[in-house]
């Protein structure tokens, strides 16, 4: 059987929805491209809604420099957040829901305003934004080990798994958000550090790129949208009976349970 656009939503789907984990997609069909990719991701979204979930932003992927050299890339990737991606508070990550969840701090915005690319800056793009939380993503790729190419984790939806915000959400312009900080530990000890800064130099430039790269798709970032910019650190393993905190700076602290 040939594969194509429906084909591949199926197979990511099922893989997610039985939590069977399966090799790269593009070790069978060489020719899936970022295009067709994207193709994907959005026939996968159509799914989601038809079978209830509700669109409530995006989120970015490899908005790291140095994952971007190893994937060779110049710009992040970006995919979508339905409501059931969403854990309450204090909520344990879905071990039952999930194949190997890995768990990544990030700067979450909520938005404020409609934002349309072509041609938005950092400081546009800041200017649209309501409120600034501190967020836990958990990704969960369906390839075995992590194994994929960029087309791969685009068809994917960017490894989207779960994420949960913080308990404190201030304006962006009482914040310098290249600077705050956040320390992530595992089971207590501390594991990783980073600032907003690694996230594209500046959490607004990863929200800019978005807009901008949506506007290629005739697709913009609505008021009222979760955009999740992107893992400050690398991400870490969240198995049965592990605990994640992230500190940050003045995003407050979370705390997830492995389950």
């Amino acid at each position: 059987m040939s594969w194509d656009v429906e084909r591949a939503a199926t197979a990511l789907l099922e893989a997610e929805d039985t939590r069977t984990d399966r090799g790269p997609i593009s070790d069978e069909w060489p020719g899936l491209d970022l295009a067709t990719a994207y193709a994907v991701q959005d026939e996968a979204l159509r799914r989601r809604l038809d079978r209830g979930e509700r669109l409530i932003g995006v989120k970015l992927g490899l908005t790291s420099r140095a994952k971007q050299e190893r994937m060779g890339i110049a710009a992040p990737l970006t995919a979508w957040l339905t409501d059931a991606m969403m854990l309450p508070a204090g909520a344990p990550a879905p071990q039952d829901r999930m194949i190997h969840p890995r768990a990544e701090p990030e700067i979450v915005f909520v938005m404020r305003d409609w934002l349309a690319g072509p041609g938005i800056t950092a400081a546009g793009a800041l200017a649209a934004v309501d409120s600034v939380y501190g967020g836990i993503e958990l990704i969960d790729s369906r390839y075995r080990d992590f194994r994929f190419t960029l087309p791969d984790v685009v068809a994917d939806n960017a490894s989207s798994g779960r994420f949960v915000t913080g308990p404190v959400g201030l304006p962006p312009e009482s914040l310098d958000l290249a600077l705050e900080a956040c320390l992530v530990e595992v089971d207590g000890q501390v594991v990783d550090s980073a600032t907003g800064a690694a996230v594209q130099g500046h959490p607004a430039e990863a929200l800019a790129l978005a807009a901008n790269e949506l506007a290629q798709r005739d697709l913009a970032i609505k008021p009222g949208w979760v955009v999740l910019t992107g893992g400050m650190t690398d991400a870490v393993p969240v198995s049965p009976g592990t605990t994640v905190a992230v500190h940050f700076t003045h995003l407050g602290s979370l705390h997830l349970a492995g389950g």
